[in-house]
C-alpha cells in the first residue's frame, strides 16, 4: 500500500480512483464496512481504491483541547487498511488554513485535481469542508459537475453492549474508558490495543517475581479503565499470554498512571526501549489495596491464572 503525506506525494501521474474521507480512527467495524465498499468498488471499475484521512485529528485545530482518546496509531491503521486491501492511504495535515477550506474548494482540491476521482464511498453521517458544511448530499450534487458518483453505505447496528446503536469511534472509547473489553472488541473486531516503547518503572514487579513491561504511550491513547486485564503482550512480532496492570498501583501509593504487561511464564525477556503492544482481552478486576505483601502476591497469582484460562480459551476458538 502506497503511503502520502500531503497532496505533493500524489504521483503526477495518477489516474482516476475510487475514494473515502475520513478520521477513520481504530478501523472497526464500521470503517471496515465503508473501506470494504471502496476496495470493491475500485477492484470493479479497474481503478485503485484511495483513503484520504487527516494529521492531527481536525478537532485539536478547530478547538484546541478537544482532541479524543486515539484508538489507533497512524501507522496501526495503515496495517489495518492495507488487511483490507486499500492501495493508497493519504494523510493530509489538518493546518488552520486548510480547516478553512469551502466544501466546494476541498472536492476541487483533493478528490478532482488530485485524486481524479471516479467514485467516493461515504457513511451516512460523512462532513467536510469549512465549519463541516458539506455532507453527502452536496457531495452528490457536484458530482455530477466532475464526474464521480456517490454511494452512501448504512453502518449496521451492533449488538448488545452499544444497546444496539450503530458503529462508532465514540462508542468504542467510551467502552474502552470503561474498561468493557468485550463490547470494544465488538465494535473494533478485534481486542483493543495499546501501543508504546518499553521503559524502565520502579521495578516492583521484578522484585515480587512477575517483572512487567512498563508501556510508555504516545499522547491521547485510549486507555482502558484502570483495574487488572487478561490479553496479549507481542514484542519482536511474538505475540506472548499476558496479565496487564492499567492504574496507578495504589498498593505502594504511586501517583503515576501505568500500563504494565506481565508476559505469563516467560523469564529473562529484555524488552526495555522496544516497541511493544498489548491487547485487551478481558477485564479482571479492579484495582485494590491489600492488607499484606502475602496478600497481593496471591491476588497476583490468581490474576496470572485467570489470565491464562481467558487468553488459551480465546486463542483455542481461533484455531
Amino acid at each position: 500500500m502506497q503511503r502520502w503525506r500531503g497532496l505533493e506525494d500524489i504521483p503526477q501521474d495518477w489516474g482516476r480512483s475510487v475514494v473515502t474521507i475520513g478520521s477513520y480512527d481504530g478501523v472497526h467495524r464500521g470503517h471496515q464496512l465503508i473501506i470494504g465498499r471502496a476496495v470493491a468498488k475500485a477492484r470493479a471499475l479497474g481503478v485503485p481504491s484511495v483513503v484520504v484521512t487527516f494529521s492531527p485529528h481536525p478537532s485539536e485545530v478547530v478547538r484546541p483541547g478537544s482532541h479524543p482518546p486515539i484508538l489507533a496509531p497512524y501507522d496501526r491503521r495503515a496495517e489495518l487498511m492495507a488487511g483490507l486491501g486499500v492501495d493508497a492511504l493519504l494523510i493530509l495535515p489538518f493546518t488552520a488554513e486548510f480547516s478553512q477550506l469551502s466544501p466546494a474548494d476541498f472536492i476541487v482540491k483533493v478528490l478532482v485535481d488530485k485524486l481524479h476521482a471516479r467514485a467516493v464511498i461515504e457513511g451516512p453521517n460523512f462532513r467536510f469542508g469549512h465549519r463541516a458544511a458539506g455532507n453527502v448530499d452536496f457531495l452528490r450534487e457536484l458530482g455530477s459537475t466532475y464526474d464521480y458518483e456517490v454511494e452512501v453505505v448504512d453502518l449496521v447496528e451492533r449488538g448488545e453492549a452499544g444497546g444496539g446503536v450503530p458503529f462508532s469511534s465514540t462508542l468504542a472509547r467510551r467502552l474502552v474508558a470503561e474498561g468493557d473489553m468485550d463490547g470494544a472488541a465488538e465494535i473494533l473486531g478485534r481486542p483493543h490495543r495499546v501501543e508504546g516503547v518499553v521503559v524502565r518503572g520502579a521495578q516492583r514487579g521484578r522484585e515480587l517475581g512477575y517483572p512487567t513491561a512498563n508501556v510508555e504511550t504516545a499522547p491521547h491513547t485510549a486507555i482502558p479503565a484502570d483495574g487488572v486485564y487478561a490479553g496479549w503482550l507481542t514484542a519482536d512480532g511474538e505475540r506472548m499470554p499476558a496479565a496487564i496492570s492499567v492504574g496507578t498501583n495504589v498498593q505502594f501509593d504511586a501517583t503515576e498512571r501505568t500500563v504494565e504487561a506481565y508476559a505469563i511464564d516467560r523469564v529473562g525477556l529484555d524488552l526495555y526501549g522496544k516497541q511493544v503492544a498489548v491487547d485487551f482481552l478481558a477485564y479482571v478486576r479492579g484495582m485494590a489495596k491489600f492488607e499484606s505483601l502475602d496478600g497481593l502476591l496471591e491476588a497476583i497469582a490468581d490474576d496470572v491464572k485467570r489470565a491464562r484460562v481467558l487468553t488459551d480459551a480465546s486463542d483455542a476458538a481461533r484455531r
